[in-house]
């Protein structure tokens, strides 16, 4: 099955559903409360925080450092179950349509401004993000009770901040008296992230964020890929040159920073690019009948010069 993104409009429009999706509970965010019913025992694919008053559904990093106590423990297990089957299937496809702080990132890189490309190295942070504060303190780090914090979520996650923090702070003066080091901590990341967006696109997806590190690892494997007819390529770098994450198709079809936004697939003038969900046979039947084509080309030419 093929998907050729011809208008960049359609996935801007499945980014904000998704987006609606997922943050429902918008009268929340007058009363300061959180909605805590039967739906937050659900998952979405997407980075968005448990604690936003709009939230209908869970965040699965947040789930996945759910340690403390058996039924945590095993909901933490569901939810990287629930990452590992999407990214699968849609590999980084996930951040370009449905994360809602992709969206927000991606609104946020349209305030004027220098735009530059990341320093390449910065990209692998994201990985030690996920190591360290997700998969390593929630379990090492634990009170008398056996209880470990989430380490991501209390300490980095930016999207928290926005999401939840500031909307719950602003109505609710109790927790005013709460606010300390730790808050300043976040809304320093938080302010850090959305400076450099203006001017790195997605500057938290590429350095930061451990859900975007699963799934690009998965991107090696999923069945929703990119894929580049190296027949019709002709190297002309446009591709390249309007990618958002700084990848080259051509060079690397399968690259763990590439989140299929189809992009390169709207400005490629010759069409050589697609991304969808391919099967072996389909490539297979799609090379044959580029070798019959080729033969049917060269008796055609023969019989010319006959």
């Amino acid at each position: 099955m093929k998907l050729k993104i011809k208008n960049p409009v359609k996935r801007k429009l499945i980014q904000i559903a998704a987006f609606g999706f997922c943050n429902s509970r918008v009268t929340n965010f007058i009363s300061g409360k959180i909605y805590k019913g039967s739906w937050k025992k659900f998952c979405v694919p997407g980075l968005n925080c448990y604690s936003c008053p709009a939230a209908t559904f869970s965040c699965p990093i947040g789930a996945m450092q759910a340690v403390s106590g058996s039924i945590k423990f095993n909901f933490s297990f569901y939810a990287a179950g629930l990452i590992l089957a999407f990214g699968v299937i849609f590999g980084r496809a996930i951040c370009a349509f449905l994360c809602p702080f992709g969206l927000i990132q991606e609104v946020i890189h349209k305030i004027p401004g220098k735009k530059i490309r990341l320093w390449k190295p910065l990209k692998f942070l994201k990985y030690a993000v996920l190591l360290i504060f997700v998969l390593i303190l929630p379990v090492a780090d634990t009170n008398y009770a056996g209880s470990g914090d989430p380490a991501f979520c209390k300490y980095i996650c930016p999207a928290g901040t926005l999401e939840a923090a500031l909307p719950l702070i602003a109505t609710n003066p109790d927790l005013h008296q709460s606010l300390g080091p730790l808050f300043i901590l976040k809304i320093s990341i938080l302010i850090a992230v959305l400076v450099l967006c203006v001017f790195i696109h997605r500057f938290f997806c590429k350095t930061l964020c451990p859900l975007g590190a699963i799934y690009a690892l998965l991107n090696k494997v999923s069945l929703v890929h990119l894929s580049v007819d190296k027949g019709k390529c002709v190297s002309c770098g446009k591709c390249a040159e309007v990618c958002p994450m700084d990848v080259n198709p051509v060079k690397s079809e399968r690259s763990t920073e590439c989140i299929l936004c189809g992009r390169c697939v709207h400005e490629c003038p010759f069409n050589a690019i697609k991304v969808g969900l391919f099967s072996l046979k389909e490539n297979e039947s799609e090379n044959r009948a580029r070798e019959n084509d080729e033969n049917r080309m060269q008796l055609f030419e023969g019989k010319e010069k006959d």
